[in-house]
């Protein structure tokens, strides 16, 4: 099949809530909040991206994430590059990316171990339609009130600076060895290479596309570089399968398309794809 649809995983965090909204189901009642939501695929999938919504009513951590050689040489897969769009937020919600000014290595532990990094970091406030591309050792934290969608290298790698005393590990060493404590800077957006095709962003890992309108023709992915198709709106079928909003799919073949409404389309890679309708 030149598509598939990857199943969808809730994962509870501290953190979470129990209304989602987007047309998820609300937590369990008796259970535990839902913080996150992922998209997975099976043996054989294309699996360099994770594609997954983030559900916040508390903050998160202060925390980064190492860049792929220093990921290497301790023995995962890749590091961590991540973007956020902002897709619904609660008045006054905040995201922090970045500090507000560089600090020595020795300030920024110190920062960590009595809380004042929180104070360090830059806080936004958001709103829906914000786009941000957070480079490997960049410090950041998401704030309450914020859902949003992440895509991200498929690595479950987090090193935690500081959790407002909840009683979870934290990772100074490591984070230390890897965080940039300085203000955060978004990487340049080049335009569109055809009509019908914004780029949100293109990163160093990544390139995160919207197709909002009607797109039909023969959907060819960059051999070697897989699409992930988020569906958010609109109609869609693609090689004889109708997807549906609320959906992710993974394609690596090409395959008939057509499309009206909104969709997202991820792919690995730092340039941006020349043509992915033929």
């Amino acid at each position: 099949m030149p598509a598939t649809r990857l199943a969808t995983r809730t994962v509870e965090k501290v953190w979470g809530r129990y209304k989602l909204g987007l047309g998820f189901g609300d937590a369990p009642e008796g259970g535990e909040p839902v913080g996150e939501i992922w998209f997975e695929g099976g043996e054989g999938i294309p699996d360099t991206l994770l594609v997954k919504y983030l559900f916040t009513s508390e903050k998160l951590s202060v925390q980064c994430h190492p860049d792929d050689a220093t990921a290497q040489a301790r023995g995962h897969r890749s590091g961590k590059e991540e973007c956020w769009l902002i897709l619904d937020t609660e008045p006054g919600a905040t995201i922090g990316i970045g500090l507000k000014q560089r600090v020595s290595p020795e300030k920024l532990r110190a920062a960590a171990l009595d809380g004042s990094v929180e104070n360090m970091l830059d806080w936004k406030q958001v709103a829906p339609g914000d786009i941000f591309y957070l480079q490997a050792g960049t410090i950041h934290a998401i704030g309450a009130g914020v859902t949003l969608l992440e895509v991200q290298q498929n690595v479950d790698l987090t090193y935690r600076l500081y959790d407002y005393g909840r009683p979870r590990e934290l990772h100074l060493d490591e984070a230390m060895g890897v965080a940039e404590p300085a203000p955060w800077a978004a990487p340049d957006c080049p335009g569109a290479p055809e009509p019908g095709r914004e780029i949100l962003t293109a990163g160093r890992k990544f390139v995160l596309e919207r197709w909002n309108g009607a797109v039909s023709g023969t959907l060819a992915p960059v051999p070697g570089r897989p699409l992930w198709l988020i569906l958010r709106d609109g109609t869609t079928s693609l090689g004889g399968e109708r997807l549906t909003p609320g959906e992710v799919w993974v394609c690596d073949e090409s395959a008939p398309l057509a499309h009206d409404g909104d969709m997202l389309v991820a792919y690995a890679g730092s340039d941006v794809a020349e043509t992915l309708i033929a």
